[in-house]
């Protein structure tokens, strides 16, 4: 007899769903193919657990008391932050193209199979395994290259522009989501974290310095949707 192949023993998953029966069942088929797996009754949970221990993917909840699935992945979901599964009672087409357009991985609709969901976990973290580590990853747009993790950008002539950290955490989450309209709400969640007290306007003066910053030939990089909020015109690439 076969056994299945071991998950990778530093995998660990966070389950999110306030359905204690699936947060059970996926804690224990999960754990018994190998993953550490941690579980949320809330979002709230669920950022109280990132705050004190690494993740490599979440099974995330649309339909959540508090804040849902959805607001939550538009928070947290980034370039070098966890794989994300959708796994939602929510299952029509629309519903899929949202989740996978806020930054989901996968959106899986329930009810799913245990061997469905661990499927794609595998599949999921395979990939994530596969980029290898995002953090000193280069981007290029228009000429222009940026560094995440020496936080250094230079300008299209190889001249390091000088950003504030408030600056470059804001392009960051605009390199990590080009050409997708960002909320100002999103912009600050992503950018200070959900606990942040500052305004919105604030992401409207850190916009405005970057704008300043990136003017290149007349080119708009950065568009004010109106009524929704910003969108990075131009298509990024690792350099």
């Amino acid at each position: 007899m076969t056994s299945e192949p071991a998950a990778e023993p530093s995998a660990t998953l966070l389950v999110v769903d306030d359905d204690r029966d699936i947060r059970q069942l996926l804690a224990s088929s999960l754990g018994a193919r190998g993953y550490r797996v941690e579980t949320a009754a809330s979002v709230r949970e669920m950022d109280q657990i990132l705050a004190r221990t690494g993740v490599d993917l979440i099974i995330l909840d649309v339909m959540m008391p508090g804040e849902d699935g959805i607001s939550a992945c538009r928070r947290i979901a980034r370039a070098d932050g966890p794989e994300i599964v959708f796994l939602s009672a929510l299952g029509d087409e629309h519903d899929r193209i949202l989740g996978l357009e806020v930054g989901a991985d996968h959106y899986l609709p329930k009810p799913c199979s245990p061997r469905e969901i661990l499927a794609t976990v595998r599949a999921a973290l395979r990939r994530r395994n596969a980029g290898g580590p995002s953090e000193g990853t280069q981007y290029s747009f228009e000429g222009w290259k940026i560094d995440l993790g020496s936080h250094e950008l230079f300008d299209p002539e190889g001249v390091l522009v000088g950003l504030t950290d408030g600056e470059f955490a804001v392009l960051r989450v605009f390199i990590e989501r080009p050409r997708r309209v960002l909320t100002r709400e999103s912009l600050l969640a992503a950018a200070r974290g959900p606990d942040s007290d500052a305004y919105d306007r604030a992401i409207d003066v850190q916009v405005s310095r970057l704008r300043r910053k990136l003017r290149s030939g007349g080119d708009e990089i950065i568009r004010t949707v109106r009524n929704e909020g910003y969108l990075f015109v131009p298509r990024v690439a690792r350099a």
